[in-house]
Formats: structure tokens, C-alpha cells, sequence
């Protein structure tokens, strides 16, 4: 059991414990090997690259003369939110700190990188995180208190089992992810060579004739969005009761993948239904791509509601797939950023815009064998999407079983 187990300040069995630079160091808008994260790309165990910022190589050198992160380190956020924790896993890259954020590199003999990882996680460590950040308006942790955080430390060989055990579940999870990743990509490349590229099945022996688009194909019709799409379609919920709630967090920005749903009574905000596209109205929400496709609601539950900043857009003489793939694309999504209006930070899309946007609407006939060609990969996608609710639901049973020593290892 864990109450057997030795109790030892971070800083007694790490090599190094490190702040961020406090200061937010100068970005540049072109790609370079030198990647800023951000507390945004530390969640659930994970870095992500998405989104991370580049700068150059003296920004890079001046911003980790005290360390250079590498493979094994562990990224805690201590401010905004408090508490989310991530693995450096991508060697190859050079990567650094931005602000808010804690570096822990281990005395590997003494510390398991995996398990430090997991027990950040844990309800012991995640209790001292908020108590230590209590009573402030945004919720934070010092730098010292960071440092002395206390955790229950058995023999390392048993840490390592720990760690192997919890990662192999987070292994399934990326590789599925994977998997989700090359399936929208597939969907979103056959998208732009059929509807932007104009290479669809047999349009060699296509004419072409001349619009206000450009050279479209003969018997493709032009159309403004709102003839083909429906914007926030009326839809009805009783307040009585609980239903699927979609809240902004819970959208992806780089697929169609609708994170946690939860039930939640009444029925303030936007409607929707399974083949309904979710497009974020709000900055920086729309530019980062958060953009969704809903799959997720059933037979009880046909109608979903969720954050009242989601656009909502239907097909009414498309296919579901095809508004989901224009969605995401760079002259859409473009139309509507450019639409934004509002103060700083708070900008929202006008709705307007989408009377001006001018699409190209190809024959019944191909918009069916494209659907016919993408719904599967769609499905595919949710249920891969399901699988990893399923894995991270069992990684959560067994981690505090585990960090409690409840089960012998």
C-alpha cells in the first residue's frame, strides 16, 4: 500500500525543477526547428505540437541557457489552468518553455520519468496543486511550492512497472489517434482535388466555362452558401431533463473528433443533430480550427445542444460530408475570419458573411460518390474517437489503484 511507501519532496529526487523565462519571448510568423509550447499544448498526459509557436535560434539559445527540455521531461502547468502535465516524447525536435509552465527532469535513480508523469495526474499530487493555488483570483502555483511538492515514492523497479502499465494505455490512445489523423486527411485531400482542384472522377472529359469562382466545370451551378447550407436550423429541447452538452473545450482543432460530452439539464444554447457541422464563431476558437462534425447523439438523445459561440451548418442541397470538408477550408473558414467584428479578443464571425460566399456546386451524382467514398472514414473516425473515451476511462480506474498500491505489482 502507498502508506508504506517513503514521502519526498520533488526537488529531493529531481535532477533539475525549472521555470519558464517570465517574459513572453518574440515569435516570427515563418517556420524554424526552434518550437515555443504554450500551457495550450499541455493536456491529459500529452504535448502537442499543434499549435506551437516558432522563433529563432537566439530566441531559442536565450530562452534555455538554463536547460534545454529533452525526451523524458515532464511539463507541468502551474497557471491557467493549474494542473495539466505532459511528457517531452519528441526528441528530435528543440523545443522550449513558454510562460507558466514547470520543467521536471528526474535523478533517474531514484525517479521513473512515466511514473512522476502519472502521479502529477493523481488525486494526491492534483489535491496539493489546488491547495497550494487556493485564494487567488486566477487560480496558480509558486514556483517554490512547485518545487516541494510532496509524492509517495515506492522502489523503482516498482515505479517502472507503473509507468509501463499506464503508458501502454496511452500508447493505444496515440496510435489511434494516428490512425484518426491519416483517415481526416485522406477525407480533407480527396475534398480539395475533387471540389478545389477540379480533378474528379472522368473530369478529363469536362469543359470548363468562365464565373465570377474562375474556371469551374461545365453543369457545376454557382451558389451562395446560405442557398445550400442551413445556418443555426430551428430545433426545439425541453429544458426538462438531461442531454449531450458540447462545450467549446470539447472541440478539436485539427479534426472532426467531438471530445467530452456531458449531460446537462435545460436547453440555453445552440441545436443540433447527428450530420450537423460545428464551427467555432469566436477568436482565437475559429482560427485555431475548431471545427467538429456530430456523430455522437442516439435514438434517446436525437438532439444535441452545446456552447452558444458554435455556428451550426446543415446541408440543404449538399451532403453532410461535403459541408463538414468546405467547413475546414482555407477560403470558408478565410470568409468568415475576415467577417470578425467585436472588441479585442472577444471578435465574433458576422453572419452575414456567409451571403457573400460564392461556392461551386457540383451534379447530385458527384456530391453521392464523394459522400459514398468519405462516410465511412467519417464513421471510422467516431468510432476510433470511441475507442479512446473507452482506454482513457479504464487508465483512469486503475491510476489511482496503482499510485495507492492497492494493487501488488
Amino acid at each position: 500500500m502507498s502508506s508504506d511507501w517513503p514521502v519526498v519532496r520533488l526537488s529531493e529526487v529531481c535532477d533539475s525543477i525549472v521555470d519558464c523565462v517570465n517574459k513572453t519571448a518574440p515569435v516570427v510568423d515563418y517556420v524554424t526547428p526552434y518550437l515555443m509550447i504554450r500551457t495550450t499544448n499541455v493536456k491529459k498526459g500529452v504535448i502537442s505540437l499543434k499549435g506551437a509557436r516558432y522563433v529563432t535560434e537566439e530566441t531559442f539559445n536565450k530562452w534555455t541557457r538554463r536547460v534545454t527540455p529533452k525526451f523524458g521531461d515532464v511539463v507541468l502547468t502551474r497557471e491557467a489552468p493549474l494542473g495539466d502535465v505532459g511528457m517531452i516524447t519528441t526528441p528530435e525536435k528543440k523545443i522550449f518553455l513558454g510562460q507558466r509552465l514547470m520543467q521536471y527532469r528526474v535523478n533517474k535513480e531514484k525517479l521513473d520519468p512515466f511514473f512522476l508523469l502519472y502521479a502529477l495526474q493523481g488525486s494526491d499530487l492534483q489535491g496539493q496543486l489546488k491547495a497550494a493555488g487556493s485564494g487567488s483570483t486566477v487560480e496558480h502555483i509558486r514556483v517554490g511550492d512547485a518545487e516541494n511538492l510532496k509524492i509517495k515514492l515506492p522502489d523503482l523497479c516498482v515505479q517502472k512497472n507503473i509507468g509501463i502499465i499506464l503508458s501502454n494505455y496511452d500508447k493505444l490512445i496515440e496510435n489511434n489517434n494516428r490512425r484518426i489523423t491519416i483517415l481526416e486527411g485522406m477525407v480533407q485531400s480527396l475534398y480539395r482535388e475533387w471540389f478545389v482542384k477540379f480533378r474528379f472522377p472522368d473530369h478529363e472529359n469536362v469543359k470548363f466555362k468562365d464565373s465570377q469562382l474562375g474556371q469551374v466545370p461545365d453543369g457545376w451551378e454557382e451558389k451562395i452558401a446560405t442557398d445550400v447550407i442551413e445556418f443555426a436550423p430551428k430545433m426545439s429541447l425541453p429544458k426538462e431533463g438531461d442531454k449531450p452538452f458540447v462545450a467549446m473545450p470539447s472541440i478539436s482543432t485539427s479534426s472532426m473528433v467531438i471530445g467530452d460530452i456531458e449531460m446537462r439539464a435545460g436547453n440555453s444554447g445552440t441545436k443540433f443533430k447527428n450530420g450537423d457541422t460545428l464551427m467555432a464563431r469566436i477568436t482565437p476558437c475559429l482560427q485555431n480550427g475548431k471545427i467538429a462534425f456530430v456523430q455522437h447523439l442516439d435514438e434517446e438523445n436525437p438532439i444535441g445542444f452545446g456552447s452558444t459561440e458554435f455556428i451550426v451548418m446543415r446541408s440543404k442541397g449538399l451532403t453532410p460530408e461535403f459541408v463538414y470538408c468546405l467547413a475546414r477550408s482555407d477560403s470558408f473558414r478565410g470568409n468568415a475570419i475576415n467577417s470578425m467584428a467585436g472588441a479585442d479578443g472577444r471578435q465574433r464571425v458576422k453572419n452575414d458573411c456567409f451571403k457573400s460566399y460564392y461556392l461551386a456546386v457540383p451534379p447530385k451524382g458527384i456530391l453521392d460518390q464523394f459522400s459514398a467514398l468519405a462516410e465511412p472514414a467519417f464513421k471510422e473516425i467516431f468510432t476510433l474517437s470511441q475507442k479512446n473515451k473507452n482506454i482513457r476511462k479504464q487508465r483512469d480506474m486503475i491510476l489511482p489503484k496503482l499510485l495507492s498500491g492497492s494493487i501488488e505489482l
